[in-house]
């Protein structure tokens, strides 16, 4: 969704001429005889061996992180024969397998990153990007089999490129540790095409059919981290791979110096591999058989030995310097003319002509022998651009500036998924703090007798109970576990682009927040907002019957507009909400299954998915404060009404005439009176058998006390979902 049109180019997964799931194509899809243990994981099952109390910043702390990295700098130069090291040194082969764990990050919605060390999973153990960072992997098992639980895998990968940079004398900003691993696949979507990149995928940018990037998509191909490095679809055309760059970067957080930066910087170390037809290798390790044990891409081990490995089918040096840091990129780049070639893959790449011999490479495998350096399509970007060119010169008239700012990039780039700084761990964090960080200066925990008087307060001051559950969940609800951004804490709500987003119903809103402004006293606006609507979830409980408490917890500061770069946070506007019964317009995929995927995003069961919509409906928490759903004639009390009467035989649906299925009349079956409306979103809970099932249970005769306080258990998890900086789990 273009959040100033408001027109459909971006809408979340929306691209296809059909309906379809949100995840595209699967892991079964892709690899169907590969085995598959779903089953094991049904019924609530988790595959973590650690268990559900294993406490990973615990374990951390004890580290001997000096020891560490001590083993990790002595692994770079400890080559392997069974997959020697380029030049002698690993370094190079890491920073690659960092970047590609981190960078696929998407700020569409915040899904990819490093964060939970998927790289070890398909489909990105198996992607054509990923090539033989399987290899990378198992050099690396050796520390994490030392280390142990003391590192996660999410963690080491990116350690391991640090130190790989400063073995190499390369510049580092710093490090964060804190990313606890996950043990099986995780459902992201992907795309819709049926192939790979290096089966003939076309682009996901085609200008001359006024096609874009689908959101939340960020790689240009399916299979890509970034772009194709020989150019849009293989087509050599530096201009039109600087458009490519230009659109994938960008969503994924980093603008033109930054996307600059990490190129160039990137590439000052190590080689591309195309030594051979890439049919002459194995396939991907998902696809290989038992005996390989998780390897892929293979061919004859003396070929290996030898150095004929193919990857991207690119072949060469981008430096005469390849596992040193050095400006020798910038320097190259500019120095020579350069002509389109064929690696012996077959691959399209760029050589310089007439290149003297103290500007080429030494050879992989023989120190002695100098070979050509080259420049992929994409680095030819950045001098035929005239944007990224103007960038360029500059990092080559002033180096230093070129090491600040690829030390900067890298470090995004690495921790963009993390969240707030208060989640990073370990002695390397830096002082400074950064804005795409989302900083939130720290808070003050309001005593009792403040809480209890601003409780009174705001519920005396005429506004609703609807009014106030809707500004606290517009506040709350942003939260996003893929990347930990959003959330109460720093009441972003009340700036823009947060305020004018139109599920928030900004009038109400502004009008709403001025007066928990007028009322809140010493404390922050960030914790007024959440107290506001729980002072009004537990007034709604009282008046459908249970007198309870709704916990608390204080201690949220306030964020300013100079804490919040406001652009980063366009891309995280709901277009659908169905918690709120929000959508913005139609899209290419069912409404109910964008409810679900928001519920994944804010760390939801389907127990408190249920009955967080069941309640809101009775509140009439929705967007427009529209009818739809609010199956009750009490609105403003918490009863488990939504579901008796979703539920009740006495009601017939009907689709509502030109609303494209998406709203939906109940009349009496014996008078054929009109007695509610409803959309896909509500109806679901009925139709859905699972869904059914949870809503059969709230609907139940003596199950009033488990619904309210299952709801409260549920909206207190999202209003204190981005609290890092407290443990919570007794509010729940």
């Amino acid at each position: 969704m273009d959040a100033k049109t408001g027109e459909m180019s971006g809408c979340p997964f929306h691209g296809s001429t059909e309906m379809r799931s949100l995840l595209g194509r699967t892991n079964r899809d892709w690899w169907p005889q590969a085995m598959q243990l779903d089953i094991l994981t049904e019924q609530g099952k988790s595959a973590n061996p650690y268990g559900e109390d294993f406490d990973y910043a615990e374990a951390f702390n004890t580290l001997d992180y000096a020891a560490l990295k001590a083993d990790l700098t002595a692994l770079m130069t400890d080559s392997q024969p069974w997959w020697p090291a380029d030049y002698g040194h690993y370094g190079p082969f890491f920073i690659r397998m960092a970047w590609h764990a981190a960078g696929t990050y998407r700020t569409g919605d915040g899904r990819g990153g490093a964060g939970s060390g998927q790289q070890r999973f398909a489909p990105l153990n198996s992607w054509p990007d990923n090539g033989n960072l399987d290899k990378a992997r198992r050099l690396l098992w050796p520390i994490k089999q030392k280390y142990g639980r003391n590192i996660s895998w999410a963690d080491l990968f990116i350690l391991t490129g640090n130190v790989a940079i400063e073995s190499m004398g390369g510049p580092v900003f710093g490090f964060g540790g804190g990313r606890a691993d996950v043990f099986e696949p995780e459902s992201v979507y992907w795309g819709t095409e049926e192939q790979w990149v290096n089966e003939g995928v076309a682009t996901r940018i085609r200008p001359a059919d006024g096609a874009e990037i689908e959101n939340p998509l960020a790689a240009i191909q399916m299979g890509l981290i970034y772009v194709n490095p020989e150019g849009p679809g293989g087509n050599p055309d530096p201009l039109e791979s600087a458009r490519d760059m230009r659109e994938t970067f960008t969503r994924m957080a980093m603008n033109d110096e930054e996307t600059v930066a990490l190129t160039a910087g990137g590439h000052a170390f190590g080689k591309a591999h195309g030594a051979a037809p890439s049919e002459t290798f194995g396939g991907a390790p998902e696809s290989e058989d038992l005996h390989l044990q998780g390897f892929g891409w293979l061919n004859d081990e003396a070929e290996i030995a030898a150095g004929h490995i193919t990857t991207s089918g690119i072949e060469g040096a981008w430096s005469n310097n390849p596992t040193s840091w050095s400006h020798d990129y910038f320097r190259l780049l500019f120095k020579y003319d350069f002509e389109l070639v064929r690696s012996p893959a077959g691959a399209q790449q760029w050589q310089p002509i007439g290149q003297t011999e103290e500007d080429m490479a030494p050879d992989a495998r023989d120190p002695n022998k100098r070979v050509p350096t080259m420049m992929t399509t994409a680095d030819m970007a950045l001098k035929m651009d005239p944007d990224y060119r103007k960038i360029s010169e500059r990092f080559l008239a002033d180096p230093k500036a070129l090491d600040d700012a690829f030390a900067r990039a890298w470090f995004k780039l690495c921790h963009r998924d993390m969240g707030p700084k208060v989640r990073y761990m370990g002695p390397e964090v830096p002082a400074e703090t950064l804005i795409w960080q989302d900083p939130v200066p720290a808070g003050t925990t309001p005593a009792d007798a403040e809480i209890a008087r601003f409780k009174a307060a705001i519920l005396g001051s005429g506004l609703t109970v609807r009014e106030l559950v809707k500004a606290a969940w517009a506040s709350a609800s942003t939260y996003r576990n893929s990347d930990h951004r959003g959330g109460a804490n720093g009441a972003r709500v009340r700036l823009e682009p947060q305020r004018g987003w139109a599920a928030n119903d900004p009038e109400e809103l502004t009008r709403v927040l001025n007066v928990i402004e007028t009322h809140r006293g010493s404390l922050s606006m960030a914790d007024a907002i959440v107290l506001a609507g729980s002072a009004a979830v537990e007034k709604a409980a009282k008046d459908g019957g249970v007198d309870v408490t709704v916990p608390f917890l204080g201690g949220r500061g306030d964020a300013t507009d100079a804490h919040t770069d406001a652009a980063s946070f366009e891309p995280m506007e709901p277009f659908a909400d169905g918690f709120r019964n929000y959508l913005k317009t139609k899209a290419q995929v069912r409404t109910e299954e964008m409810l679900i995927d928001r519920a994944h995003l804010l760390g939801l069961s389907i127990p408190e998915l249920t009955v967080l919509v069941g309640g809101l409906r009775v509140l009439g928490a929705n967007s427009g404060n529209t009818k739809h759903g609010v199956f009750t004639d009490r609105v403003g009390a918490l009863t488990p009404d939504f579901f008796r009467n979703l539920l009740d035989m006495s009601t017939k649906w009907t689709p509502v005439d030109d609303s494209g299925d998406e709203e939906y009349v109940g009349t009496c079956r014996t008078t054929g009176a009109e007695k509610f409306r409803a959309t896909r979103t509500d109806l679901v809970f009925g139709s859905n058998s699972m869904l059914r099932a949870q809503s059969e249970v709230y609907a139940e005769a003596g199950n009033e006390g488990k619904f309210v306080c299952d709801f409260i258990s549920a909206w207190n998890k999202v209003m204190n979902a981005d609290r890092f900086d407290v443990s919570y789990a007794k509010y729940h």
